[in-house]
């Protein structure tokens, strides 16, 4: 029986398919008596940078992600293998979010088709908003096999 450490991927394949454009989950503390919240989140990351999100500026995740210092992005696929990636770690600063920010996250996600309708619409409609940064300090990862 192959143990889970012998699935583990290497540093090169754990930030490669980090980097591959997944729909993350989110995780932060909200406290005591409660659980993490966690939710759906695009992010953007290059292999040996810093993961990156945008969210509102002054929105839940924003405010918790600040008030603890610290977050967790987790991504998965089930083809052709099960594999996952998770890293945590502190932030390494919050900036306003800015356009450009904004149009690289879009394209990374949104057929071409369908970027400049999303990005009208979050302009007009998101309001303000924040980059924030994670300094990576503890990884997750397996290759489960395929099923």
């Amino acid at each position: 029986m192959t143990s889970l450490a012998s699935m583990a991927l290497s540093k090169e394949e754990r930030e490669q398919f980090l980097a591959e454009p997944h729909i993350a989950a989110l995780s932060v503390s909200a406290g005591d008596k409660r659980g993490p919240l966690t939710v759906p989140i695009w992010y953007q990351y290059a292999p040996g940078d810093e993961p990156w999100l945008i969210t509102g500026a002054g929105s839940r995740k924003h405010r918790l992600i600040e008030t603890q210092g610290e977050f967790t992005l987790m991504v998965d696929r089930l083809e052709p293998t099960v594999r996952y990636v998770a890293v945590d770690g502190r932030i390494s600063r919050i900036e306003p979010g800015t356009d450009e920010q904004l149009v690289e996250m879009t394209k990374r996600y949104l057929p071409p088709d369908k970027v400049d309708a999303y990005l009208e619409f979050a302009r007009r409609e998101q309001g303000e908003s924040v980059a924030i940064f994670m300094k990576p300090e503890h990884w997750l990862s397996a290759d489960l096999g395929a099923i």
